[in-house]
Protein backbone atom coordinates (compact mmCIF):
# COMPACT_ATOMS: atom_id res chain seq x y z
CA UNK A 1 0.00 0.00 0.00
CA UNK A 2 1.31 3.17 -0.68
CA UNK A 3 0.46 6.73 1.39
CA UNK A 4 0.82 10.51 0.61
CA UNK A 5 1.67 12.77 3.32
CA UNK A 6 1.14 16.17 3.09
CA UNK A 7 2.25 18.60 6.22
CA UNK A 8 4.63 21.32 6.41
CA UNK A 9 6.14 21.09 9.81
CA UNK A 10 8.64 18.47 9.04
CA UNK A 11 9.03 16.85 12.40
CA UNK A 12 5.24 15.84 12.11
CA UNK A 13 5.81 14.68 8.63
CA UNK A 14 8.55 12.61 9.62
CA UNK A 15 6.36 11.16 12.68
CA UNK A 16 3.80 10.40 9.98
CA UNK A 17 5.78 8.87 7.63
CA UNK A 18 7.29 6.62 10.55
CA UNK A 19 3.81 5.03 11.48
CA UNK A 20 2.78 4.68 7.94
CA UNK A 21 6.05 2.86 6.92
CA UNK A 22 5.88 0.98 10.26
CA UNK A 23 2.53 -0.53 9.29
CA UNK A 24 3.66 -1.59 6.01
CA UNK A 25 2.79 1.29 3.91
CA UNK A 26 5.43 2.80 1.18
CA UNK A 27 4.89 6.55 2.41
CA UNK A 28 5.81 9.87 0.18
CA UNK A 29 6.19 13.06 1.84
CA UNK A 30 5.38 17.09 0.53
CA UNK A 31 5.35 19.91 2.27
CA UNK A 32 2.83 22.22 0.34
CA UNK A 33 -0.77 21.80 -1.18
CA UNK A 34 0.43 22.51 -4.33
CA UNK A 35 3.02 19.72 -4.63
CA UNK A 36 0.58 17.51 -2.54
CA UNK A 37 -2.48 18.09 -5.61
CA UNK A 38 0.66 17.46 -7.97
CA UNK A 39 1.20 14.12 -6.84
CA UNK A 40 -1.86 12.99 -5.66
CA UNK A 41 -3.07 13.50 -9.71
CA UNK A 42 -0.27 10.65 -10.21
CA UNK A 43 -3.26 7.74 -8.81
CA UNK A 44 -0.42 6.11 -7.23
CA UNK A 45 -1.90 6.46 -3.36
CA UNK A 46 -4.57 4.28 -1.30
CA UNK A 47 -4.58 6.98 1.69
CA UNK A 48 -3.54 10.55 1.54
CA UNK A 49 -3.19 12.60 5.25
CA UNK A 50 -3.47 16.33 4.51
CA UNK A 51 -2.89 19.04 6.70
CA UNK A 52 -5.23 22.55 6.43
CA UNK A 53 -2.10 24.71 6.97
CA UNK A 54 0.13 24.68 4.35
CA UNK A 55 1.90 27.06 2.33
CA UNK A 56 0.91 27.95 -1.75
CA UNK A 57 -2.48 26.02 -1.23
CA UNK A 58 -4.19 25.45 1.76
CA UNK A 59 -5.77 22.41 2.58
CA UNK A 60 -9.51 23.43 1.90
CA UNK A 61 -8.19 24.58 -1.27
CA UNK A 62 -5.76 21.46 -1.89
CA UNK A 63 -8.75 18.44 -1.43
CA UNK A 64 -11.14 20.67 -3.75
CA UNK A 65 -8.72 21.09 -6.48
CA UNK A 66 -7.77 16.86 -5.70
CA UNK A 67 -11.12 15.99 -6.14
CA UNK A 68 -12.21 18.12 -9.37
CA UNK A 69 -9.00 16.54 -11.15
CA UNK A 70 -10.68 12.99 -10.42
CA UNK A 71 -8.53 11.92 -7.59
CA UNK A 72 -10.72 9.09 -5.69
CA UNK A 73 -8.00 8.28 -2.84
CA UNK A 74 -9.19 8.58 0.69
CA UNK A 75 -8.53 11.81 2.23
CA UNK A 76 -7.60 11.71 6.27
CA UNK A 77 -7.77 15.95 7.03
CA UNK A 78 -5.17 16.18 9.95
CA UNK A 79 -5.41 19.63 11.77
CA UNK A 80 -5.37 21.97 14.57
CA UNK A 81 -8.10 23.89 13.44
CA UNK A 82 -10.90 22.18 15.26
CA UNK A 83 -14.16 24.13 15.13
CA UNK A 84 -17.17 22.68 13.59
CA UNK A 85 -17.20 25.20 10.60
CA UNK A 86 -13.57 24.37 9.50
CA UNK A 87 -14.45 20.06 10.10
CA UNK A 88 -17.97 20.96 7.80
CA UNK A 89 -15.42 22.80 5.44
CA UNK A 90 -13.43 20.06 4.71
CA UNK A 91 -15.81 17.23 4.48
CA UNK A 92 -17.78 19.23 2.43
CA UNK A 93 -14.81 19.58 -0.10
CA UNK A 94 -14.16 15.74 0.03
CA UNK A 95 -12.49 14.76 2.46
CA UNK A 96 -13.13 11.53 3.95
CA UNK A 97 -12.15 12.09 7.78
CA UNK A 98 -10.64 15.00 9.35
CA UNK A 99 -8.54 14.82 12.87
CA UNK A 100 -7.83 17.28 15.33
CA UNK A 101 -4.30 17.43 16.35
CA UNK A 102 -2.67 16.47 18.81
CA UNK A 103 -4.17 12.35 18.37
CA UNK A 104 -2.32 9.77 19.34
CA UNK A 105 -0.95 7.49 16.91
CA UNK A 106 -3.20 4.42 17.31
CA UNK A 107 -6.26 6.89 16.66
CA UNK A 108 -4.58 8.08 13.86
CA UNK A 109 -3.88 3.75 12.82
CA UNK A 110 -7.31 3.05 13.36
CA UNK A 111 -8.79 5.89 11.29
CA UNK A 112 -6.82 4.62 8.19
CA UNK A 113 -7.94 1.06 8.96
CA UNK A 114 -11.99 2.01 8.71
CA UNK A 115 -10.77 4.02 6.05
CA UNK A 116 -9.34 1.59 4.08
CA UNK A 117 -12.14 -0.83 4.61
CA UNK A 118 -14.98 1.52 3.07
CA UNK A 119 -17.06 -0.19 0.40
CA UNK A 120 -17.45 1.67 -2.63
CA UNK A 121 -14.58 3.44 -4.15
CA UNK A 122 -10.95 2.36 -3.99
CA UNK A 123 -10.07 0.79 -2.21
CA UNK A 124 -11.39 -2.18 -4.43
CA UNK A 125 -13.55 -4.61 -2.33
CA UNK A 126 -11.65 -7.14 -4.90
CA UNK A 127 -8.22 -7.57 -4.68
CA UNK A 128 -5.85 -9.86 -6.67
CA UNK A 129 -2.04 -11.43 -5.58
CA UNK A 130 -0.84 -13.95 -7.90
CA UNK A 131 -3.48 -16.46 -8.91
CA UNK A 132 -5.87 -15.66 -5.91
CA UNK A 133 -8.46 -13.20 -5.61
CA UNK A 134 -10.21 -11.82 -2.64
CA UNK A 135 -13.95 -11.55 -3.08
CA UNK A 136 -14.91 -8.87 -0.19
CA UNK A 137 -18.50 -8.24 -0.58
CA UNK A 138 -18.57 -12.45 -0.26
CA UNK A 139 -16.23 -12.78 1.86
CA UNK A 140 -14.66 -15.77 0.39
CA UNK A 141 -10.89 -16.42 -1.10
CA UNK A 142 -10.88 -17.74 -4.64
CA UNK A 143 -8.34 -19.84 -7.45
CA UNK A 144 -9.18 -20.68 -10.56
CA UNK A 145 -13.29 -22.42 -10.34
CA UNK A 146 -12.24 -22.92 -6.30
CA UNK A 147 -13.22 -20.87 -3.41
CA UNK A 148 -13.43 -21.10 0.44
CA UNK A 149 -15.03 -18.51 2.54
CA UNK A 150 -13.48 -16.74 5.53
CA UNK A 151 -13.96 -15.07 8.79
CA UNK A 152 -14.22 -11.52 9.54
CA UNK A 153 -10.64 -12.06 10.99
CA UNK A 154 -9.10 -14.06 8.68
CA UNK A 155 -10.60 -11.55 5.98
CA UNK A 156 -8.85 -8.72 7.88
CA UNK A 157 -5.65 -10.52 7.50
CA UNK A 158 -6.08 -11.80 4.14
CA UNK A 159 -6.70 -8.37 2.78
CA UNK A 160 -3.46 -6.91 4.04
CA UNK A 161 -1.20 -9.83 2.93
CA UNK A 162 -2.81 -9.19 -0.34
CA UNK A 163 -1.97 -5.53 -0.31
CA UNK A 164 1.18 -6.15 0.64
CA UNK A 165 2.28 -9.23 -1.96
CA UNK A 166 5.71 -10.41 -1.66
CA UNK A 167 6.31 -8.08 1.43
CA UNK A 168 7.79 -9.39 4.40
CA UNK A 169 5.30 -7.82 7.46
CA UNK A 170 6.11 -8.76 11.07
CA UNK A 171 3.56 -9.74 13.79
CA UNK A 172 3.34 -5.67 15.02
CA UNK A 173 2.58 -4.83 11.35
CA UNK A 174 -0.04 -7.23 11.12
CA UNK A 175 -1.64 -6.47 14.55
CA UNK A 176 -1.90 -3.10 13.68
CA UNK A 177 -3.00 -3.50 10.09
CA UNK A 178 -5.71 -5.97 10.38
CA UNK A 179 -6.86 -5.40 14.43
CA UNK A 180 -8.57 -2.73 16.23
CA UNK A 181 -6.53 0.10 17.50
CA UNK A 182 -7.26 -0.94 21.26
CA UNK A 183 -7.05 -5.05 20.74
CA UNK A 184 -4.12 -6.61 22.41
CA UNK A 185 -3.16 -9.45 20.28
CA UNK A 186 -0.63 -11.99 21.18
CA UNK A 187 1.66 -13.88 18.50
CA UNK A 188 0.17 -16.98 18.54
CA UNK A 189 -3.12 -15.48 17.52
CA UNK A 190 -1.21 -13.98 14.35
CA UNK A 191 0.38 -17.10 13.72
CA UNK A 192 -2.98 -19.26 14.39
CA UNK A 193 -4.72 -16.97 11.43
CA UNK A 194 -1.88 -17.54 8.83
CA UNK A 195 -1.93 -21.19 9.43
CA UNK A 196 -5.70 -21.05 8.89
CA UNK A 197 -5.24 -19.05 5.72
CA UNK A 198 -2.54 -21.59 4.53
CA UNK A 199 -4.64 -24.16 4.72
CA UNK A 200 -7.20 -22.16 2.50
CA UNK A 201 -4.69 -21.93 0.12
CA UNK A 202 -3.51 -25.03 -0.69
CA UNK A 203 -7.31 -26.30 -0.52
CA UNK A 204 -7.98 -23.70 -3.09
CA UNK A 205 -4.61 -25.16 -5.15
CA UNK A 206 -2.79 -21.92 -5.17
CA UNK A 207 0.93 -21.29 -6.07
CA UNK A 208 0.66 -18.59 -3.85
CA UNK A 209 1.72 -19.26 -0.73
CA UNK A 210 2.40 -17.43 2.77
CA UNK A 211 6.03 -17.67 3.92
CA UNK A 212 7.43 -17.37 7.60
CA UNK A 213 10.71 -14.74 7.45
CA UNK A 214 12.16 -16.48 10.52
CA UNK A 215 12.73 -14.12 12.94
CA UNK A 216 10.99 -11.40 11.32
CA UNK A 217 7.40 -12.58 10.09
CA UNK A 218 5.44 -14.04 7.09
CA UNK A 219 5.40 -12.59 3.57
CA UNK A 220 2.60 -13.52 0.93
CA UNK A 221 4.58 -15.04 -1.97
CA UNK A 222 3.21 -14.85 -5.23
CA UNK A 223 6.37 -16.65 -7.10
CA UNK A 224 5.30 -18.60 -9.80
CA UNK A 225 1.59 -17.77 -9.52
CA UNK A 226 -0.34 -16.80 -12.17
CA UNK A 227 -2.57 -14.09 -12.36
CA UNK A 228 -5.97 -15.75 -13.25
Amino acid sequence: MRALVIEDDAKLSDILVHILERDGFTADAVFDGDAGVEYARSGLYDIILLDVMLPRSDGFTAIRRMRAQGVTAPVLMLTALGAVPDKIEGLDGGADAYMTKPFSPHELRARIRALLRRPGEPPAKEMRAGDVLFDGAAYELRCGPEKVGVSDQEAAVAELFLRNPDRTLTRAQIAAGAWSADAQVEDNSIDAYVSMLRKKLRYLGSATSIETERGVGYRLSTAGARRP
